[in-house]
């Protein structure tokens, strides 16, 4: 049966106007802030020698029926048993992607019991997950190849190596925020970004890769900056703070070249330099549709992406059940409007800093400061989470050690 969002979604745009129409109706979801997500990517490696290659074959054993179609085209990718979905980047990085929660608490709940499925599946097969953002043992190399990746490869690698570095080598810690009513949008996507630098900086994990160190506190950003820009470029920035959130993000979408076309062969490579507004103008021979619109969304890759939601893309992966800390901070300052606004203010003069954060995290001064500011706001903050007792004390005490490092580095 087609329903009407299947007829939707393959509507053929054939103006500029129809693309902008159906970007502004689906890149901000408004309504009460209430729900919070999380996505938690992973190196993976062998227990007995991290540094080994760990192939597709092996993953798709230890995964089983939780294999993502990219890993096992016949696999009926189960979620997890707290309904956590799991996929695998190029370089056969492991994710988990939870349903958004109305608390924090049941989400770091069945978070942690998702976790310790993949856990224990991992274990059987001689695997470990790895614990920072980018992989200090080996070099980058393939283990996922889809059309997709392969096309994206070719395409990244115009730039130099570092699209290679982040695909099969980065893992990042993604939280995933509601927008808010129609009137607090612009102050929470602003604060999103100004917010990125100085927590960048704090919870940086990725300075060593491929056996050696990196002179990057987050070689994982280091990459990601410097992939093609008119996809990985922040959307906002301080210089242009007035702009309307939703108008930025469609001339981003629109401005921003083809990463891949689909068809129905191996080969999906796009022509170079052609934008979405030039295939709407007719630079290809078939004019996109909906779907096709929604699919090139999803090959941009900006530190804050509005997918009804807000995603914020900017934190490393933490060790162990560190990913916590930054969930916590993240959530405590966006918990009320006015807290948004304290977070921002705090964020704003170094909003910009995206470049020195991933260099130098904390050892850069102001950085230092603002993400020490922003920790005592977010700890004072915290109670309305309502974690329980342990956890909030826990939580607590990891981002206070945070906030010592943080002061330490600013004196």
């Amino acid at each position: 049966m087609v329903t009407s969002s299947d007829l939707d979604r393959s509507a053929i745009l054939r103006e500029s106007a129809a693309a902008v129409r159906h970007l502004a109706r689906i890149c901000f979801k408004t309504g009460p802030p209430t729900h919070t997500g999380v996505e938690l990517e992973w190196t993976v490696h062998d227990a007995a020698d991290p540094a080994r290659p760990v192939d597709a074959t092996r993953l798709r054993a230890a995964l089983g029926r939780h294999s993502p179609a990219t890993l096992d085209a016949t696999s009926p990718a189960e979620p997890l048993r707290h309904g956590g979905m799991v996929t695998l980047e190029p370089g056969g990085q492991l994710e988990i992607s939870t349903p958004p929660r109305p608390s924090v608490a049941t989400l770091i709940r069945a978070t942690e019991a998702d976790i310790a499925q993949v856990t224990d599946l991992l274990a059987a097969a001689g695997l470990i997950l790895g614990s920072s953002g980018i992989d200090p043992h080996r070099r980058p190399r393939p283990v996922v190849e889809t059309p997709r990746y392969r096309a994206m490869r070719g395409a990244f690698d115009r730039h130099g190596p570092a699209g290679r570095t982040m695909m099969y080598s980065t893992a990042g810690l993604q939280i995933c925020l509601d927008a808010g009513e129609p009137d607090q949008v612009a102050d929470r996507w602003a604060a999103a970004h100004a917010v990125g630098p100085p927590l960048l900086a704090a919870f940086a994990s990725a300075a060593r890769h491929a056996g050696r160190r990196t002179g990057w506190a987050s070689a994982r950003m280091a990459a990601w900056l410097a992939i093609d820009p008119t996809r990985t470029r922040p959307v906002w920035s301080p210089s242009r703070s007035a702009d309307d959130p939703t108008d930025a993000w469609i001339s981003y979408v629109l401005a921003a070249p083809l990463l891949c076309l689909r068809r129905h062969s191996a080969d999906w490579a796009a022509p170079p330099g052609v934008t979405f507004a030039d295939w709407l103008d007719g630079a290809l021979p078939q004019p996109p549709t909906a779907d096709d619109l929604d699919y090139h969304v999803s090959t941009l890759f900006p530190p804050v992406r509005p997918r009804g939601y807000l995603e914020l893309r900017y934190l490393d992966a933490q060790p162990d059940r560190g990913w916590r800390l930054p969930l916590a901070v993240v959530t405590a300052l966006f918990a009320d409007p006015g807290t948004v606004r304290e977070a921002y203010t705090i964020a704003a003069p170094v909003a910009h800093r995206w470049s020195a954060a991933a260099r130098h995290g904390l050892a850069d001064p102001p950085l230092a400061a603002a993400a020490a500011a922003l920790l005592d706001l977010a700890v004072n903050t915290m109670p309305r989470l309502e974690l329980p007792a342990s956890t909030h004390d826990e939580i607590r005490r990891g981002i206070r050690q945070r906030r010592a490092a943080a002061e330490r580095r600013d004196q």
